[in-house]
């Protein structure tokens, strides 16, 4: 097994996250249902961050938050989008070229000695990485069924799209 393997999945999935950042509606990002809530915006400029994490993953043998990881933020839809459309760009040649022995390896998520989270790249791949981006995905669809915007399928036709 390689990162080849993962790669119907990831198109699949980056064509998922884009169709809902492009249904979030320019006028809105600013909206959150609570105080503690993320905005749209802040949860859009993340999902179009997160692809970014493979190359990390697949190259790097530990990531230490205490660290800077120095990045900018969107601050509109199109930005997001472009980020967004550069990162899966960047990602893809990576996983592609990830071999089946880089997937058993240790990857490590720590902030100075404090360790969080340390399992083999192909399972941190997927947990930190794809199911990081669907669980998002998913609270952005809330957000946007709560503005009455309409939501695209993602695995079929949604209750927006059904005839």
């Amino acid at each position: 097994m390689s990162g080849a393997m993962f790669v119907p999945e990831w198109d699949h999935e980056m064509e998922n996250t884009r169709k809902m950042l492009e249904a979030i509606p320019e006028d809105r990002l600013d909206y959150k249902p609570h105080e503690k809530s993320w905005s749209l915006l802040e949860f859009a400029g993340h999902m179009s961050n997160v692809p970014t994490w493979v190359a990390p993953t697949f190259t790097m043998n530990e990531l230490d938050m205490a660290q800077p990881w120095p990045r900018e933020i969107p601050t509109n839809k199109a930005e997001i989008l472009a980020e967004f459309d550069a990162a899966i760009a960047g990602a893809r040649p990576v996983l592609e070229a990830t071999s089946g022995e880089t997937l058993g390896e240790m990857w490590t998520l720590k902030t100075g000695d404090e360790v969080h989270l340390s399992m083999p790249k192909g399972a941190v791949y997927r947990f930190f990485v794809m199911n990081d981006i669907v669980h998002h995905r998913a609270q952005v669809g809330l957000y946007l069924r709560m503005l009455n915007v309409p939501i695209p399928g993602m695995y079929g036709p949604s209750a927006d799209e059904a005839t």
